[in-house]
């Protein structure tokens, strides 16, 4: 039998039903929404998540809004697609806004640096152009690594097991999403809620002499995208962040002359 939510996750569900929340996205924020949808259908006040395809269209209090943002292995694209669902509209409508890239955005070559710089800059300007719209950061999720038989062979043929290269770029970029948003702006911290074990353990893996954060395997059963206990430790966290979150009123008054 499923958990049911706790006390927290209730009371944070019923002040979403205030808000009026967007969040851009591809599949692994569908497995958040999915853990979402199941806490939604635990007897409490809760938000009602609608995927929207027209950013001009009014949100109502108490909506979870959502769209696919951009193209898989094209990090890119997200970001350019979310700045342009906010100027076309959806600002407008929504108290807080935010996007995630996804696992598979990220591979050994990626260059985390110029990506951030090109974030950072994106969400300068929306902050600028729309002072009435919390914008929420979110680090990039993990996955599993390669570990057993196979990962000792690639080893020995001196190539990484699959996950090690590719959590280092992403783990670098998170590291400049948390020294430039961390007690600043408001940081979803994903991939540490993704490495970190019920019991406040973490899941770490050596790489070229250092440590890095992978996903725990039990939240995943193919590695990237988040099974059941995934989802549900994913969605709780995020609706406590979110319900956490300034009233849209006192925004609009840190946000005035």
């Amino acid at each position: 039998m499923e958990p049911t939510p706790s006390e927290e996750t209730r009371a944070s569900l019923e002040k979403l039903t205030h808000r009026r929340v967007f969040f851009g996205h591809q599949s692994v924020g569908g497995n958040i929404l999915d853990g979402m949808r199941h806490l939604s259908t635990q007897g409490s006040p809760a938000p009602r998540i609608v995927e929207v395809s027209d950013p001009s269209t009014p949100l109502a209090p108490g909506t979870l809004a959502h769209a696919m943002v951009g193209h898989n292995e094209q990090p890119e694209t997200k970001i350019t697609h979310f700045e342009k669902l906010m100027d076309e509209g959806m600002a407008q409508g929504a108290d807080v806004a935010f996007f995630k890239f996804c696992y598979i955005d990220f591979n050994s070559t990626t260059d985390a640096k110029a990506l951030f710089e090109k974030y950072r800059a994106t969400l300068v300007g929306l902050k600028a152009r729309h002072p009435g719209v919390t914008f929420v950061h979110a680090t990039v999720p993990l996955t599993t690594v390669q570990r057993g038989a196979k990962a000792w062979i690639k080893e020995l043929m001196g190539r990484p097991a699959w996950g090690m290269g590719e959590n280092v770029t992403r783990e670098a970029f998170n590291a400049l999403l948390r020294q430039t948003y961390t007690s600043k702006e408001p940081l979803f911290d994903l991939a540490a809620l993704e490495s970190t074990r019920s019991d406040g353990t973490p899941e770490m893996y050596e790489f070229n002499g250092r440590l890095y954060p992978a996903m725990v395997p039990e939240y995943s059963d193919d590695g990237g995208h988040l099974n059941a206990a995934g989802q549900a430790r994913l969605a709780s966290a995020l609706v406590t962040f979110l319900a956490a979150l300034p009233q849209p009123s006192q925004v609009a008054a840190q946000a005035g002359p």
